[in-house]
C-alpha cells in the first residue's frame, strides 16, 4: 500500500513536512524516509508504505530502536518490524484566537523556559505524562512554564511545525495545581506567540483524553481530522 504524500495535506503527514521545512536542521535522511535528530524527538515520516521506504527508516535508526510516526493514512510496518503500540487521536485547529482565559498564574506568572529548566521539564513530564520529551525537544520551538516556589508546575509549548501551522505540544500540569485554569492559559500563551509569527496553531490530543480535548475546545480549537500515533521498532537487522 502507498499514499503518496503530494495527495494530502501537509497536516495529514506533519513530521514529514516539519523536516523539510521549520525543522530541516534537525531532519536525518532523504527522499524515502525522514526522521528527527534522536536527542530532540522520537518522530519520524515515510514518503509512502512501499518496502524501500520502510527499508531507507531502517537505515536512519539503530537496531530495535523505538520511532513514533503519526498521520491520517494508515501506517503498517513490514513483518520484520515490530508494532510497539497504536493509538487514535484527535487534531485540532485553531481558527481564531480569542481572549486569554483566567487563570490563577502565581506572583511569577508565565515565563519562558530555557535549558536550565531541562531537569524540571523531565521530571513533570514523567509524573503527568503528556507525550514524549527528550533532552533537546525544547529547541523544537518556545516552551513557557509557570513556577511556584522555584518549581515548575505547568508547561506548554511547541513541537512539529511547518510555514503554515504550528503544533502546540507538552500541555501539563502538576496534580497539586489543577483547577487553577494553567492549561487553557498556557495553551492560550504559545497559541498567541505562534498567530503572531502568522502560523496557525494546531495539536494532538488522545481520543481518550476528553477532559483536554473539553479545555481546548473552550479556547476556540476544532477537530480537523483523526490521525493514528503509531511505535514501531526497528528489525533487530538494522544498519
Amino acid at each position: 500500500m502507498t499514499f503518496p504524500l503530494e495527495r494530502h495535506s501537509v497536516l495529514d503527514s506533519l513530521v514529514w513536512h516539519a523536516l523539510a521545512t521549520v525543522h530541516a536542521r534537525f531532519a536525518r535522511g532523504g527522499e524515502l524516509a525522514r526522521r528527527y535528530d534522536p536527542e530532540v524527538t522520537g518522530f519520524a515520516a515515510i514518503r509512502d508504505g512501499s518496502r524501500e521506504a520502510w527499508a531507507a527508516l531502517a537505515e536512519l535508526a539503530a537496531p530495535g530502536e523505538l520511532l513514533l510516526l503519526t498521520g491520517t493514512v494508515p501506517i503498517e510496518p513490514p513483518t520484520d518490524w515490530t508494532l510497539a503500540g497504536r493509538g487514535p487521536g484527535y487534531q485540532l485547529v485553531l481558527p481564531e484566537l480569542g481572549p486569554a482565559p483566567d487563570a490563577d498564574l502565581g506572583p511569577d506568572g508565565i515565563r519562558p523556559l530555557t535549558t536550565d529548566d531541562v531537569p524540571q521539564i523531565l521530571a513533570l513530564v514523567k509524573l503527568t505524562r503528556p507525550g514524549p520529551f527528550r533532552v533537546r525537544t525544547i529547541e523544537l520551538g518556545n516552551f513557557v512554564g509557570v513556577f511556584d516556589d522555584g518549581e515548575l508546575v505547568a508547561m506548554a509549548g511547541e513541537r512539529l511545525q511547518n510555514p503554515e501551522y504550528a503544533e502546540i505540544s507538552a500541555v501539563c500540569t502538576h496534580p497539586t495545581v489543577r483547577g487553577r485554569g494553567l492549561a487553557a492559559a498556557l495553551t492560550h500563551h504559545v497559541a498567541s506567540g505562534i498567530v503572531a509569527r502568522g502560523q496557525t496553531p494546531l495539536l494532538h490530543v488522545a481520543e481518550h483524553n476528553h477532559t483536554a480535548r473539553r479545555v481546548y475546545e473552550r479556547l476556540g480549537f476544532v477537530e480537523r481530522a483523526r490521525p493514528m500515533f503509531v511505535a514501531v521498532r526497528t528489525p533487530p537487522s538494522a544498519a
